[in-house]
């Protein structure tokens, strides 16, 4: 049957990601446009005159692209590593056990939320300059000091413990009567159940530290440790603005978490709904 209420709210949805499509599509532009074209001219032009893909040529060649992406890959792929294990053993307790105190600590570790990383950058700084955590003086070659800071974090452990809370008890009975103790109830049971709210973790995870720059930008130091929006940055003083390179560079960057979020899709929307549970 028609319905026109869904019909208006499946148009405006369709006008809202068109939006949010057109500085993606004014980057990709920009990026395709050649030297003798005006990226500046009035009314801009979408479709370029001429295509060109030596804007990405290019820019490839005149930086070590591939550097920065192994450095943002090793930073992207640790994080979200460590995020997954501890946000999991962190929220399992939180959901599945009695014991005093539980609530006030879920609750001051909800609080963590409201503070900006910005409130605490100093003396973040400070401590992993004290460590030798930074990549002039660590033997790790700098990138303990980036993902470190980012190993866990309240939201990851929130979504967590909602996911745990839709699993049936009565497994955890099932297993304890089998002979499983804590940690393999958890590894065997609890994890498996889980997997669409550890994908969508690993996404967020993923996207925010590849597109992280104001802290790498501070504790990097060497060049051959930038990762891809640092060494997009530098780019604008490299070539002087060029606009195109930039766009090319951006471009380039963005095609690793399209793949990540694409290899992940199918289990995105569940563990979002299963992170939705309420107590």
């Amino acid at each position: 049957m028609f319905n026109k209420q869904k019909l208006s709210a499946h148009i405006f949805l369709l006008f809202m990601s068109f939006v949010s499509l057109i500085p993606f599509l004014w980057l990709l532009s920009t990026a395709l446009k050649s030297p003798e074209e005006n990226i500046f001219a009035y009314p801009p032009q979408f479709i370029p005159q001429t295509f060109t893909l030596e804007n990405f040529s290019g820019v490839w060649k005149q930086v070590p692209f591939l550097a920065y992406i192994a450095n943002s890959f090793i930073v992207a792929f640790i994080t979200v590593i460590l995020n997954l294990i501890f946000s999991a053993l962190a929220a399992y307790p939180l959901a599945r056990m009695n014991f005093r105190g539980k609530t006030i600590i879920f609750y001051a570790i909800l609080a963590t939320i409201m503070v900006p990383f910005q409130v605490i950058m100093i003396p973040v700084y400070l401590l992993v300059l004290k460590l030798n955590l930074v990549d002039s003086t660590s033997t790790f070659g700098g990138y303990a000091g980036l993902i470190l800071p980012f190993a866990v974090n309240a939201f990851g452990i929130f979504l967590m413990r909602q996911a745990f809370l839709s699993i049936p008890k009565e497994l955890e009975e099932s297993a304890l009567i089998d002979g499983c103790n804590v940690f393999q109830i958890w590894w065997k049971i609890i994890i498996p159940l889980c997997t669409p709210a550890l994908a969508t973790l690993a996404v967020f995870t993923f996207v925010g530290s590849w597109g992280e720059f104001l802290w790498p930008s501070i504790v990097l130091t060497k060049q051959s440790m930038y990762t891809l929006p640092v060494g997009i940055n530098n780019l604008q003083s490299m070539f002087s603005a060029n606009w195109r390179y930039i766009a090319a560079g951006a471009i380039i960057s963005i095609i690793p978490i399209l793949a990540f979020f694409l290899s992940l899709q199918k289990y995105f929307i569940k563990g979002q709904a299963q992170g939705a549970l309420k107590d």
